[in-house]
């Protein structure tokens, strides 16, 4: 990959952008007034690309996905770096926010637990991580989620008991739930990602 500011320059209407992969990737933080969905899908995605995107003004953008993946591929985000996407401040109209495939998913999950932009999403994807009771703990504990249409947890190592308590809380609540691709739960040393490399 390469910088993909000028493609955005060039196609001011481009509504829909996807990107798989991350290795040279860049982004010029700027006002991309016409688009609505923003999918990067990466094994390893670099703190830059995800600082770049937050410092972006987006306010068509409905749905804002980020694969982050792991540090061994290049994937050096830290929750700070999602502070700006977390804020919501310039993503007025997001509704549909996927943090996927996180190495640091339990950060990730206890950063959203208590962020602004959750208030008015509609879907949270949280999915293809090593997303553990401790995560999930923390959004249990965190904002009520019930407002969601959808909570995408697939492939986690969740106890049975964590899984019952989202199900109980979250599922009974109209809360479309996906709990499927349930690994073992256990340390670090057990959890891995969907997709690395």
């Amino acid at each position: 990959h390469d910088d993909v500011t000028p493609l955005l320059v060039a196609y001011p209407a481009l509504e829909v952008l996807t990107i798989r992969g991350s290795q040279g990737l860049s982004l010029t933080p700027a006002r991309y007034p016409a688009l609505r969905s923003l999918t990067i899908e990466s094994g390893g995605l670099p703190a830059a690309v995800v600082r770049a995107v937050g410092d972006c003004d987006l306010p068509a953008l409905t749905h804002l996905e980020l694969w982050l993946g792991t540090d061994n591929y290049g994937g050096d985000a830290t929750v700070d770096d999602l502070r700006q996407i977390l804020t919501g401040t310039r993503l007025p109209r997001l509704t549909t926010l996927g943090l996927r495939d996180a190495e640091i998913a339990d950060h990730v999950a206890a950063a959203v637990a208590g962020a602004p932009v959750v208030a008015r999403l509609e879907v949270l994807d949280l999915s293809l991580g090593m997303l553990s009771d401790t995560g999930a703990g923390a959004l249990l504990a965190g904002q009520p989620l019930t407002h969601l249409r959808r909570l995408d947890l697939h492939h986690h190592f969740l106890s049975q008991p964590v899984m019952d308590r989202l199900t109980g809380e979250l599922g009974a609540a109209g809360v479309e739930l996906d709990l499927s691709d349930a690994g073992k739960p256990g340390d670090d040393d057990d959890r891995y990602i969907a997709v690395s490399e």
